[in-house]
């Protein structure tokens, strides 16, 4: 089981690192897959992101396609939310939290068809209230079902604030390392979650992220949302195995 972790770890991070998520979209469905119920997933992929999203926005900001600024509004938002989040998902029926998993998969990829992605540096200014409130919002509803919630986070930022899309990917993951530091905290705090099989996936994710961020100054930001709207179509049809077929 060890070696399929470290596996997955690096995929995961190599698609954390390219379209700048925490992972969890993929990585939840993948370990359920293995056999591993959604609530213990969770944890393992919380784990995961923060390895994957700290190390993933230090390369960002040294390769300067991470600007801090109105991020760090968002992220406290996040790390608020996010919190709450993580509480939230320990008192869920486990079919609640797949049916909800479901729905956000189906919601993500309706935005990112939809969305009309820019490549201009021109970024819409925003009150930091507006981005905090946002920030806690996405943290919430996505650090319950273990994912960073860069994948709500990114398509608001390029399809509606008109952010450059590898600036919105490079800010989705630098707001996965607040939500998920927080959800880590508070998941640690109620003891429902799997530490060993985290730091495997966590630490070979760091592999993955690097290369990951290499590939994505080599696409076009229209390839770049083509191979999002692939992969997850493939953890849509994961999930949907898994929870209808078996």
């Amino acid at each position: 089981m060890e070696i399929v972790l470290i596996l997955v770890g690096v995929v995961v991070g190599t698609l954390s690192g390219f379209f700048g998520i925490g992972g969890g979209m993929i990585l939840v469905p993948t370990l359920i897959l293995l056999g591993i119920d959604i609530k213990t997933a969770i944890g393992i992929s919380i784990v995961q992101m923060v390895f994957s999203s700290i190390y993933g926005s230090y390369l960002n900001h040294k390769k300067g396609s991470l600007v801090l600024g109105e991020g760090i509004w968002v992220g406290v938002g996040g790390f608020i939310g996010g919190g709450f989040g993580a509480y939230f998902s320990d008192m869920v029926p486990e079919q609640i939290l797949q049916y909800l998993f479901l729905s956000l998969l189906i919601f993500a990829l309706y935005r990112l068809f939809s969305a009309k992605l820019s490549d201009t540096n021109e970024v819409k200014i925003l009150s930091p209230i507006i981005l905090f409130m946002v920030g806690s919002t996405i943290g919430v509803f996505a650090i319950s079902l273990g994912v960073g919630g860069s994948i709500l986070l990114t398509p608001i930022l390029a399809g509606f604030l008109h952010y450059p899309i590898k600036k919105a990917v490079s800010a989705g993951l630098f707001f996965v390392a607040f939500s998920s530091v927080a959800g880590l905290f508070m998941k640690l705090s109620t003891g429902i979650i799997d530490l060993e099989k985290g730091i495997y996936v966590g630490l070979s994710s760091l592999i993955g992220v690097y290369i990951g961020i290499w590939l994505k100054e080599h696409v076009s930001s229209s390839e770049h949302k083509l191979y999002l709207l692939v992969t997850y179509s493939v953890a849509l049809l994961i999930l949907i195995k898994k929870m209808f077929i078996g």
